[in-house]
Order: structure tokens, then sequence, then C-alpha cells
């Protein structure tokens, strides 16, 4: 969505994550009488591959004698806290890469992008010409019944 608010035009996308090859992302309901301290509750799962005709992929979670144990990618080792994902992680790395990928735009070279704090999102406001602001807001979903 987008709106124009005072001298910024802000925009709010939605960025649906997909999990790495030979895992999926699994929804756990909390049943607790508080609320849990992280507000993830996206458990990241490793896919049993042995009954997939995948050709020569071994399966990681039931590894052969001859093959490594399980592995896990190594950008759930950044997204996640344990075996779920962790928002704020996700938030951090995503601000890390705009960043980086920002710096590598030579056609941006009269726009200015501040990364602004936020721990659920990716918050950033872009400064142009002629006072122009641009605020655009990433926020992270998974789509429900994905793989």
């Amino acid at each position: 969505s987008w709106n124009i608010f005072e001298d910024r035009i802000l925009y709010q996308l939605l960025v649906f994550l997909q999990p790495p090859p030979r895992h999926s992302f699994r929804q756990e309901l909390y049943s607790g009488t508080r609320l849990p301290e992280r507000c993830s509750n996206i458990r990241v799962v490793l896919e049993c591959t042995c009954l997939k005709k995948m050709g020569n992929i071994p399966c990681f979670v039931h590894p052969s004698k001859n093959s490594e144990t399980a592995q896990h990618s190594p950008l759930l080792q950044t997204l996640c806290t344990g075996s779920y994902l962790d928002v704020e992680e996700i938030a951090c790395w995503v601000q890390n890469l705009v960043q980086t990928a920002w710096e590598r735009l030579p056609q941006w070279q009269h726009w200015q992008l501040t990364v602004l704090p936020s721990s659920h999102s990716c918050r950033l406001l872009l400064s142009g010409p002629c006072d122009m602001q641009l605020c655009a807001e990433l926020v992270f979903a998974v789509e429900q019944g994905s793989p």
C-alpha cells in the first residue's frame, strides 16, 4: 500500500519469505496464558527427501552411512533462534543487505538512504533532490499453507 503524509510518500510492502531447499515453515499455535517473549511461532523444519525422486540429492534427515549428518542452511543460522524464525534477526539482516546493496547503485547517487530503527520490519527513508522523501517499510510474512 502507499499513502502521502505531509511531505513524504509512504510505501508499505509485504515480503513473503520462502524456506530454503529441503526445508518448510510450520506455524505452531501458542496455547499458554501469556504471550511468548518472541512473537515468531514459525518453525523451520528440515524435510525428508527419502521417498521423493530427486536424483542424487541425499536426505539430510535420514542420512545413509556414507553421507553427512543432518545439515541446515547457513542462512537459517542467521535468521533463526533455535528452530524458529526470528523476526528481529530477519529485520536486521535485511537492513544490512539493503544498506550494502544501496552503496553499489550508482544511479541513485542523488538520493540518500537512511535505515530507520525497527526490530520487526525494515524501514527505509530515501531523501532526494528538491527535499523529496520516500519512506518504505518492508513487512515480512510467511504464506499460510506454503511448503
